[in-house]
């Protein structure tokens, strides 16, 4: 009996079959991990990361303004203030009631200096012809002095230290002259020199005008004429429209006079600004804050005074007691109010949820959830500084005995919470 045998055409297709079946198997499973890995990158790019790690930080809430620059100044101005002046304290520095702060130069001063500086080469010249068993040991001294001072100038970068030292090396020579002159014959050539040049000398000082200060305080030259304007009077009168009207430039730099100067109170200033935030709306009198001068120093400030300029917005009038010196070169400056400040855990709004008007936050740990209590020091626009309860203060909230509430610095925490999550941990 013949049996049939399977052709060959059969059974290769009998092998397709199941080769196209893992084909699609496989494709399958190919597309479903491409899904897979796409949807993880979308989730990936909108939500890097969905936890966080505890650290320490800060968090405040500031703003920006334009000030006006309020100080107790005095301006001080003499009879010759047509001939120019000579600073004799340096801009910024302080000075003692009755100090001598800058001169007005006498009338013919320049003439007089080069009378006095043609004798001074005479003199020298004289001197160094003289014999010098006629010099004393105290002009030898003296030689040594000036030796010292000249040496020393070019190392001077502070204008009112150098005019001292010429002053200085300039009376030293004076002081030798006059040695050499009292052992030289009377009628000498050396002597009348000497005579002639303390006669310049007397006309100079006699003619010139010092100007000393009535009160202790910083000098400045920088007088921009708003001295009397700008005052700490009455601070009623200082408006939004008032200090507008003013019409100065922010950050302009006050030009220092050649006719007058001023001595300016350097214990307390004061800083006048227009704001419209709730921060400035809710301020009251008293209030401590920080501002941030133009250098990005920071310093402790206070509200004297609120004027209200409408429903939204006021002038505030700001007094401070450092940085007198770094301002004197401006007028109208941009400036930050820091109206609180507060450093500790620094968590995102985004990890803390509410139960029963208390907050918390999940920490996880090898895939474990907890719950945790936090306390809100300062709530931020994107940050909150917590802490943790104290004892005391835990017995007086409604929370489980077996709440957890110890929170701590590098815990990681689950940023938004998913209902699942919050389902899964357990108090």
């Amino acid at each position: 009996m013949e049996v049939n045998k399977p052709s060959n055409t059969n059974i290769k297709n009998k092998r397709r079959k199941p080769n196209k079946t893992k084909t699609l198997l496989g494709s399958l499973v190919l597309t479903i991990l491409v899904i897979y890995a796409v949807a993880s990158v979308v989730r990936l790019v909108k939500n890097p990361t969905n936890t966080v790690i505890v650290k320490e930080g800060k968090i405040s809430k500031e703003e920006t303004d334009t000030g006006y620059i309020i100080r107790e100044e005095t301006v001080l101005k003499g009879e010759n203030y047509k001939n120019g002046m000579q600073q004799i304290v340096d801009e910024g520095k302080k000075v003692a009631k009755g100090e001598s702060i800058f001169r007005y130069y006498s009338n013919g001063e320049e003439s007089l200096r080069e009378k006095i500086k043609t004798l001074d080469i005479k003199i020298q010249e004289a001197l160094e012809n003289n014999n010098d068993d006629l010099l004393s040991s105290d002009a030898k001294l003296l030689d040594s002095q000036i030796s010292k001072k000249l040496s020393n100038i070019n190392k001077l970068n502070s204008i009112q230290t150098i005019q001292e030292t010429k002053k200085e090396i300039s009376g030293y020579i004076t002081k030798k002259a006059k040695i050499a002159g009292e052992y030289s014959p009377s009628g000498s050539y050396l002597k009348k020199l000497i005579d002639e040049r303390s006669g310049y000398e007397n006309e100079l000082n006699s003619g010139a005008e010092y100007i000393t200060s009535p009160l202790s305080g910083i000098v400045s030259y920088r007088v921009d004429g708003l001295e009397e304007t700008l005052t700490t009077n009455n601070f009623d009168s200082y408006t939004k429209e008032f200090l507008t009207n003013l019409n100065l430039k922010t950050g302009q730099i006050v030009s220092t006079s050649n006719e007058t100067g001023k001595i300016i109170n350097n214990f307390i200033g004061y800083i006048a600004c227009t704001s419209r935030t709730p921060e400035a709306n809710g301020a009251k009198v008293g209030d401590s804050i920080k501002i941030t001068l133009p250098s990005g120093k920071i310093i402790g400030a206070k509200i004297v005074q609120i004027n209200r300029e409408n429903d939204v917005e006021v002038t505030l009038i700001i007094s401070f007691t450092e940085g007198m010196e770094e301002l004197l070169l401006y007028r109208k400056i941009t400036f930050d109010i820091i109206w609180w400040d507060s450093t500790g855990y620094k968590v995102p709004n985004s990890a803390i949820f509410q139960e029963n008007n208390l907050n918390y936050v999940i920490k996880t740990r090898a895939g474990y959830l907890e719950k945790i209590l936090v306390k809100i020091r300062k709530a931020g626009e994107d940050y909150s500084i917590v802490s943790n309860y104290s004892t005391s203060e835990i017995k007086d909230l409604e929370v489980a005995e077996n709440a957890k509430t110890s929170l701590n610095l590098y815990d990681e925490l689950i940023l938004e919470p998913t209902e699942e999550q919050l389902s899964e941990v357990k108090n």
